[in-house]
């Protein structure tokens, strides 16, 4: 007799938080999550609260300029969405 085991899926968002900070997601994206120190940390205005190192998203061009801010991201797909509406997620970090 073979037992098998069910495996549920983690909830998934555009950039698959499971993996451990400043590590590949298992999507092939890197995760900017974490890994900064403190003044080097801020969050996603996209996915609100998702920390993301300030150094480690400039590195890999995950940010925004907009009305004389840089906003940060987490992941790849968070530059697309903020691009859609910049004034909306911008007013997430306020």
């Amino acid at each position: 007799m073979t037992e098998t085991t069910e495996t549920t899926p983690a909830a998934s968002s555009c950039c698959s938080t499971s993996a451990a900070p400043a590590a590949v997601a298992a999507n092939g994206r890197e995760n900017l999550m974490g890994g900064g120190t403190a003044d080097d940390m801020t969050t996603c205005p996209v996915m609100v609260g998702s920390p993301v190192s300030k150094a480690q998203a400039e590195a890999v061009g995950l940010y925004r300029d907009f009305a004389g801010e840089r906003y940060y991201f987490c992941c790849a797909g968070c530059g697309p969405a903020f691009d859609s509406d910049p004034a909306k997620y911008a007013a997430n970090m306020a």
